[in-house]
């Protein structure tokens, strides 16, 4: 069975010394060139997709608000504006940007990833994130919020209610990406008609946290569905993925710790996606290559992620192990760039197809075919008019 394999680009790499160090290019890390040579590379190894982080508040070693640091990167490009700029400089591979959910109106966010889609023809995805933060609460002025709680407790009201409204934007996400019918546009010069508007629908969402008419503004998505992907560390963040996401992002530090994680995930869907991240320095002197980046920083790098040291063999025997824990994936998590993507493309995926594991060549054109997911037909469209 063929891995599925993906890789999360920030910045200069994951690791937040990676700028200081050669063949890194901290003077482009805001061009469109360097993203383009990213996902052009990502694309040179067969891989799924990249994702692309995002948020409302600078990187930060603090839990809420900015550090005093400025030996690391602070700052970044919007990821869905910098996905629609290198989608035409791509061809197959999938690329899902991080789009908050909280401070942000679904709307925006639906066309925007729906614009995405039509741009890339059929290759996009959006990884919802909430924002917890007092600090990035501060942006926007109209709301206040407590303390923030890094561990997400289930029983904390305040982050209980940031997954439910995350769940309430996904959902009417999803619904004004119905609201075309496939076959609204009908474009036709002898009768003068572009629209057939009985093919056009309201959503007529309303939830606890906003309400939304509808219809979207964009025709419907080429995938129907652009794909979702979530985050989860725990409990909560697993019960909001199999509630809305496509496929989820866990990070279990072990082959028994990803066996436990599956067990608990599919305790709540059975059909979510499920890719494992991994922090990954790679190659012969990997570990003396991590070590001087710790140096650097003044600290042991640490990590939500398990963090892995050593080489593309070594790593592609590690994701076969943590496959048969039933993982269906991996997002790997560069060390630094553009040194370790390279390795990926160019070193990982040969030892998985070595070991028969992965593509030699991409067999579908949109995001959804490479997952293996359906395209999904318009709830509103006659025969599926049910609101799930």
């Amino acid at each position: 069975m063929t891995l599925h394999l993906a890789v999360a680009l920030d910045g200069a790499g994951w690791h937040p010394a990676a700028w200081r160090r050669p063949p890194a290019t901290p003077s482009a890390l805001f061009t469109a060139r360097y993203w383009a040579a990213l996902a052009g590379e990502s694309e040179y190894g067969l891989l799924d997709f990249i994702t692309i982080e995002d948020g409302f508040g600078l990187q930060s070693t603090r839990a809420d608000g900015p550090d005093e640091r400025a030996d690391q990167v602070r700052g970044r490009l919007d990821a869905v504006l910098t996905a629609s700029r290198i989608a035409p400089l791509t061809s197959r591979i999938g690329l899902i940007p991080t789009a908050t959910t909280t401070h942000t109106e679904p709307f925006h966010v639906a066309m925007g990833i729906a614009t995405l889609d039509h741009v890339s023809g059929g290759r996009a995805g959006w990884r919802p994130q909430v924002s917890a933060r007092r600090s990035e609460a501060r942006h926007f002025g109209r709301r206040e919020f407590p303390p923030l709680d890094p561990a997400h407790r289930a029983d904390d009201p305040h982050t209980r209610a940031l997954f439910e409204e995350a769940a309430d934007a996904v959902e009417a996400a999803r619904r004004l990406w119905d609201s075309w019918e496939d076959d609204a546009e009908i474009r036709d010069l002898a009768t003068g008609r572009f629209l057939d508007r009985d093919k056009i629908h309201h959503i007529d969402f309303a939830g606890r946290f906003f309400s939304v008419k509808g219809p979207a503004i964009t025709p419907r998505p080429p995938q129907g569905q652009p794909v979702v992907a979530a985050l989860a560390h725990s409990r909560l963040p697993y019960e909001f993925a199999a509630a809305a996401a496509d496929l989820v992002f866990v990070t279990p530090h072990s082959a028994d710790e990803a066996r436990a994680v599956v067990a608990e995930v599919r305790e709540l869907s059975a059909d979510l996606k499920i890719f494992a991240d991994l922090v990954v320095f790679l190659g012969d002197g990997a570990a003396a290559r991590k070590a001087r980046l710790d140096e650097l920083d003044g600290a042991e790098l640490a990590s939500d992620a398990a963090i892995f040291t050593g080489t593309a063999s070594e790593l592609a025997e590690l994701l076969l192990d943590w496959r048969r824990a039933g993982v269906q994936g991996f997002r790997l998590r560069p060390g630094a760039l553009p040194y370790d993507l390279e390795q990926i493309t160019r070193g990982v995926t040969a030892e998985l197809r070595r070991r028969g594991a992965f593509r030699t060549r991409y067999e579908a054109a949109t995001l959804r075919g490479l997952l293996g997911l359906p395209r999904p037909a318009s709830r509103y469209a006659s025969g599926h008019l049910e609101v799930r």
